[in-house]
């Protein structure tokens, strides 16, 4: 290799696309010249990103159920620091920054969605004890488990699936660390769109200027329809939403999107028209006073989960060549120690046999976890073990897909199976009451955090790949992240219930939501004291998943519109459309290219900007312990009722579309 580096340019024309028969993929950072990567600076950094994101994460996952993703505000923070301090060659530095700071996220998705369950059980059974080290380990472990499992992957969806994948997120953020480059104009607008998007994300989620979404419920005509059929439109104005569909493209987008349609203009009307049945053959409608969001949650979200499990079965299916070779890799057959001299430096991974001791030793410390952190049997908490393995495995590739699709990963959904299944396998070895309730938890905490950490890092191997950076270098410091996220989201968790709590009592009257783990807790109380899941809600969610794979659609994507709440997917086939309207609005190709890529650009500042402001209002929020410090009061006043607020939430949005089109549209075909 060349010690001499290049000048480095923009991204190559083909990284976005498919590549032809033949046709090569260069890095920004060519294979044959070394780059600063892992210095005292990128380490440093982004060990302080990871911990700063891990405790704004976790506040604002437990407060109002969103966990920001924190690879693109990072990835803000490293350009500008990196332009500050007018650093030399620093994008490969800025990537290990990302890279290690994003553990933060998916670390702290993994332990809000499940573990302050067992603070809000623990209410009703205080038999139930729970500690710093039981958060810590059910973290640590499950995020070790999610970079182990992913590494024999990464090529597979890096590099053979280039240009047929999205990867929304990767894009975003290999964008904003290319502005670190190219500087100039581009950098500029990044930084104008980034302003705009975090400014209208902080005007509504924190000072309540307007609505968070503009529903059918603000006509007469629509209030009825809610009410009487229970059908309702919703659409969420957040400029990240909205963002996410642009760069996903329409394709996408609209699977997505009519996935929710199915459940929120057949599904829910329709079991209001059973209850309506079954109230003309003499009984009572039990549906009548319900909600359309209630319906969803209660009987239509676990069709969504039903779908979103089949999928990731059809997935394995699908993957099982990929599968087979990463089993055929980790034994070590087709002298693998004979090719790995032949690598070269951006395709180089951690060795195989070091994956396989480390899988070995993680499992033997779950092992350990289980039996002095949960108080088991030797055979139960071999039972938990072999669970965790098995689905954490086999779930690793549907996590990564989610992530390469559409930008999000269903852990939710899945987490609910796998407490399901864990829960089924567990009584069926005796484990049952507060015991069971405590080692689900800890499986379901294990493998969600599993989950959103190969969901997370498959974004850092996509970035790395499009830039050229080290994989070796990024996989084995991604573990110094982990550890240090896992500590910092333990001790944030510990605090926040001894200072909110998440039950309300005398002590604390306006407790943590966490949702999620509300979620986890409700389903898993009944498992274990007997009563049962809606296994036919289930099939049915499993069914659509077979019938969307043979109509050729991917029934993942179909899934997780779903699972998902109506308002957050609407946004999505806006960005969508506006994408394919971009790509067919000139004749002149190369103009047409400029504007979507134009538009990529201020999409990604669009995401950038709004998880950085969001980031921000949770600090402030966290800071003055109350969730009403920045709002508006003479506002509230003035603006009294939700029509108003809607009304003003829809003209907001039609204004930035406005902004976003105008903006798109002065690409140049030069750019």
């Amino acid at each position: 290799m060349s010690d001499h580096v290049k000048e480095v340019k923009g991204l190559p024309d083909n990284a976005y696309k498919e590549l032809k028969p033949g046709e090569e993929y260069k890095p920004v950072m060519p294979a044959n010249q070394v780059f600063p990567e892992v210095t005292t600076w990128s380490v440093v950094m982004g060990l302080l990103m990871a911990v700063i994101f891990s405790a704004a994460a976790a506040y604002s996952g437990l407060k109002i159920g969103q966990v920001f993703e924190a690879a693109i505000p990072i990835s803000i923070i490293a350009v500008g620091a990196s332009m500050a301090t007018r650093k030399k060659n620093a994008l490969g530095q800025n990537v290990i920054i990302q890279s290690i700071g994003a553990s933060s996220g998916v670390i702290v998705a993994g332990a809000v969605f499940t573990i302050p369950g067992l603070y809000i059980l623990q209410h009703k059974y205080p038999e139930i004890q729970v500690s710093f080290w039981q958060i810590f380990f059910s973290s640590l472990l499950g995020g070790f488990l999610g970079i182990l499992f992913l590494i024999p992957f990464r090529k597979y969806f890096v590099k053979d699936m280039h240009g047929k994948l999205p990867f929304p997120e990767a894009t975003a953020t290999t964008e904003i660390l290319m502005t670190g480059e190219k500087g100039g104009s581009q950098a500029k607008l990044l930084v104008v769109a980034g302003m705009i998007g975090g400014l209208f994300e902080f005007a509504f989620s924190y000072l309540k200027l307007w609505g968070e979404e503009f529903t059918s419920r603000i006509v007469t005509a629509g209030a009825t329809l809610a009410e009487k059929s229970k059908i309702v439109f919703k659409l969420s104005v957040s400029p990240l939403i909205f963002s996410f569909g642009f760069l996903v493209g329409l394709r996408y987008s609209l699977i997505i999107t009519v996935g929710s349609l199915l459940s929120w203009f057949v599904f829910i009307p329709l079991i209001n028209e059973i209850g309506h049945l079954a109230a003309a053959s003499g009984g009572t409608n039990p549906f009548a006073e319900m909600q359309p969001e209630q319906i969803f949650r209660t009987y239509v979200r676990p069709i969504g989960i039903g779908a979103i499990a089949m999928a990731g079965i059809i997935g394995i299916i699908k993957s099982s060549g990929v599968i087979a070779g990463a089993f055929k890799l980790a034994a070590g057959v087709g002298g693998k120690a004979h090719e790995e001299a032949k690598v070269e430096r951006t395709q180089k991974d951690m060795k195989m046999s070091f994956v396989m001791l480390f899988i070995l030793l993680t499992l033997v410390a779950i092992f350990v976890f289980l039996l002095l952190g949960v108080h088991i049997t030797i055979v139960q908490a071999l039972v938990a073990l072999i669970t965790i393995l098995v689905i954490s495995f086999l779930f690793t590739t549907v996590a990564a897909n989610a992530i390469a699709i559409v930008g999000s990963n269903p852990v939710s959904g899945m987490t609910l199976m796998t407490l399901i299944l864990s829960s089924a396998i567990l009584v069926s070895v005796g484990l049952k009451g507060w015991q069971g309730m405590v080692s689900s938890l800890i499986i379901g905490g294990i493998v969600c955090t599993a989950l959103s950490m190969a969901g997370g890092f498959i974004t850092d191997l996509k970035v790395g790949y499009w830039l050229g950076t080290t994989p070796e270098k990024q996989q084995s410091y991604k573990f110094l992240g982990t550890i240090l996220s896992a500590a910092t989201v333990g001790i944030v968790i510990y605090i926040l219930n001894d200072v909110f709590g998440f039950v309300a009592t005398e002590e604390h009257k306006n407790p943590m939501v966490a949702p999620q783990a509300n979620a986890m807790a409700a389903i898993i109380e009944p498992l274990m004291s007997g009563s049962g899941v809606s296994w036919i809600l289930l099939t049915v969610g499993a069914f659509i998943s077979i019938l969307m794979n043979w109509l050729k659609v991917s029934p993942l994507a179909f899934a997780l519109g779903m699972f998902i709440p109506l308002q957050l997917n609407t946004p999505l086939v806006v960005g969508g459309l506006l994408n394919h309207w971009f790509n067919k609005s000139t004749k002149n190709e190369k103009l047409a290219i400029a504007r979507t890529n134009r538009g990529i650009l201020i999409s990604s500042g669009f995401i950038a900007g709004a998880a950085l402001f969001g980031v921000i209002g949770a600090v402030i929020l966290f800071i003055t312990g109350s969730e009403s410090s920045l709002y508006l009061v003479h506002w509230e006043k003035i603006a009294k009722g939700e029509m108003l607020m809607e009304l003003l939430a829809l003209i907001a949005f039609a204004l930035l579309l406005v902004y976003f089109i105008w903006e798109s549209f002065k690409a140049k075909e030069e750019d």
